[in-house]
C-alpha cells in the first residue's frame, strides 16, 4: 500500500517512500515527509557530494558530513546541501 506525504524537497503531496531509506530518526523523518521523487533527486545530488569531495560510505567521518549534506538538501537545515561553488556538470558550461 503507497502512501502520500507533503514532500519537503517538491514542496507538494506525491507518492511516499515504500521504507526509510536510512536508518535511525533521521531515516524515519526522511520517510515521513519526503517523496520517491525527492529522494531520487537527492540521490543524484549525493553522488555529486561524494565525488566532490572525495567521500568514503565506509569512513564513519564521511557518513556524517553526508548526513549533514542530506538535511540540508531535504530539509533545507544548515549550510550544507548545496552543489559547490563553480560546479557545473560535465559537459556543461559554468
Amino acid at each position: 500500500m503507497t502512501h502520500t506525504v507533503y514532500c519537503q524537497v517538491l514542496k507538494r503531496e506525491a507518492e511516499g517512500l515504500d521504507q526509510p531509506p536510512h536508518p535511525g530518526s533521521l531515516g524515519q523523518r526522511v520517510y515521513d515527509n519526503v517523496s520517491k521523487e525527492g529522494w531520487a533527486k537527492w540521490l543524484e545530488r549525493l553522488t555529486t557530494i561524494i565525488n566532490e569531495n572525495q567521500l568514503s560510505t565506509a569512513d564513519p567521518t564521511s557518513i556524517e558530513l553526508i548526513e549533514r549534506h542530506m538535511v540540508g538538501f531535504l530539509f533545507g537545515e544548515g549550510d550544507l546541501g548545496k552543489l559547490p561553488p563553480g560546479f557545473s556538470p560535465t559537459g556543461q558550461k559554468k
